[in-house]
């Protein structure tokens, strides 16, 4: 077998770099989503929990964090992802051993734990699954992971890694929606994704030969070229560039957060030495060489022959917990981004087995007037989903906006009529719109600027001095516009009628979830 020096090198830094993203993310966003005054407050969950487990390790046993046990403030969540960042830039610079990875895993597990609803992503434990991978690929405690050959056992679990997140979203899809079989799967996705780019409307215009064309390359690229990577080494590198080529691709023709980003992160293993830099692999390979003889007699020396065994434990520990992985992959009923236990060591994944053929979007909107007219309204921009219709759809990626995310699935949910049930954190929204909360409104696009002293709204928040008299959210359809806008939109309903923060019903339902006292 190869050597995989480079693909280490590129592996450990891109992961590190995924790591900065979703860390920095939080940094950013936490308290307004999960903080003591977020939409989705986690000690008000974690109350919820505990007291339903009846005690903290009961709790910590269902849904392990360092929370149960630090208790959780808005300055506590800073400062894990805080460390976070620092530990994820110490990644991308090259410092990498099993404390720092166990470290970010254990931290970004806390965080993802009490996220709630706005951690109900795939990517998520793809990226702790990712995270524990790594940890067979460094030094048990040299932070200088050129001082140790990478494991070859390890890198064979990148690729079966590789394998179950292809086939995984190949195979949901046969099982999912007529389209996929039908050829007619991306002559709406590029228009009703979750986050489309400023390239989605050209993909979404090609001609339908050309989208069924591509369909047939995502079945190839899913189904065909995981078994592949088991064959010859000219056969895995041919697999492995259509998996990459396949993710850029996804990369600019949309906004999947980080989550194509991740999966390049394995794929860098299937490229072995020979084929990158073989005069590099060979200068390391004398390194570590060197780091051996050097290390025999002390501490080092002592980590070094203690981490084969290390990893082929948690090799022997994949394999058991990927037998039920593998029962579901092949089932008729397969679940699409599932764990398989607490930890979320060895998950099942997939991506769109539904393609929905029309875009719903919420608008939230606002005013001053105690009594309105259609003319008194004005419209709550969020960061990156669709909303003013001359605003060109933006290139965020790897960046997460997860209230846009669940804003794209709350529009699903009010186009079925049935309320906000599982997106009811949106009725809290308006209650922080109406309250002016700083912290909630910083996730949404910045306030409009004065000019000449007046604020005038241009893809921007308004009620920057006083907030509004009244919140309401309605429903629309939008579609990608053949004239000078990028969108068009018809309007489908009001979801959510005007509301304020004398509201009984408003006011009743955020004291029913604990977020009003």
């Amino acid at each position: 077998m190869s050597s995989f020096w480079c693909a280490r090198f590129a592996f450990l830094r891109l992961l590190g770099l995924v790591y900065l993203v979703a860390f920095g993310g939080m940094l950013m966003d936490g308290a307004g989503l999960i903080g003591e005054t977020g939409l989705l407050p986690a000690d008000v969950w974690m109350a919820d929990v505990l007291a339903d487990a009846g005690g903290a390790w009961e709790a910590t046993k269902r849904a392990p964090s360092i929370f149960w046990w630090t208790g959780f403030s808005d300055g506590l969540l800073g400062a894990v992802c805080g460390a976070g960042v620092v530990l994820s830039l110490a990644m991308v610079l090259g410092l990498a051993n099993l404390p720092i990875l166990l470290t970010l895993w254990g931290l970004y597990f806390s965080v993802v734990t009490v996220g709630q609803r706005w951690f109900h992503f795939g990517w998520e434990s793809q990226l702790l699954e990712t995270g524990l991978l790594a940890c067979t690929l460094v030094p048990l405690l040299d932070p200088r992971p050129f001082r140790s050959r990478p494991s070859k056992v390890g890198v064979v679990l990148g690729w079966w890694l590789v394998a179950r997140i292809m086939l995984g979203a190949g195979l949901i899809k046969l099982r999912g929606a007529d389209c996929w079989t039908e050829l007619t799967c991306l002559d709406w996705h590029f228009e009703t994704q979750p986050i489309p780019g400023p390239l989605s409307a050209l993909f979404h215009s090609l001609p339908h030969p050309a989208l069924a064309g591509g369909v047939l390359v995502n079945h190839g690229v899913e189904l065909l070229a995981p078994a592949l990577i088991w064959g010859p080494r000219t056969l895995r590198h041919v697999a492995a560039a259509a998996m990459v080529a396949f993710q850029v691709t996804l990369i600019l023709s949309g906004n999947l957060a980080f989550l194509n980003w991740l999966t390049l992160v394995p794929l860098l293993l299937l490229f072995d030495d020979r084929l990158v830099a073989p005069k590099a692999a060979e200068h390391w390979e004398e390194r570590a060489r060197r780091a051996e003889d050097h290390g025999e007699a002390t501490l080092s020396g002592w980590a070094q022959r203690l981490t084969p065994w290390a990893i082929g434990a948690y090799a022997l520990l994949v394999t058991w917990l990927s037998v039920p992985v593998v029962v579901n992959l092949f089932s008729a009923e397969q679940s699409m981004n599932r764990s398989f236990g607490v930890l979320r060591i060895v998950n099942t994944y997939g991506a769109f087995g539904s393609v929905g053929e029309r875009r719903f979007e919420i608008l939230v909107e606002g005013t001053a007037a105690e009594d309105p007219g259609e003319d008194d309204w004005e419209e709550f921009v969020f960061r990156s989903k669709p909303g003013p219709l001359d605003r060109r759809p933006p290139w965020i990626t790897p960046r997460h906006h997860r209230l846009d995310w669940l804003a794209w699935f709350a529009g699903l949910e009010a186009a079925r009529g049935q309320g906000f049930r599982r997106e009811a954190w949106v009725a809290h929204l308006v209650w922080k719109l109406l309250e002016g909360d700083d912290g909630v409104r910083a996730l949404m696009a910045p306030p409009c600027p004065a000019v000449d002293g007046r604020r005038r709204q241009s893809h921007c928040n308004p009620f920057v001095e006083e907030p509004p008299a009244r919140v309401r959210v309605r429903l629309f359809e939008y579609r990608f516009s053949d004239g000078e806008d990028w969108w068009e939109r018809d309007e489908l309903g009001l979801v959510l009628p005007p509301m304020g923060l004398d509201d009984p019903e408003l006011v009743g339902f955020l004291r029913g979830r604990g977020w009003l006292k």
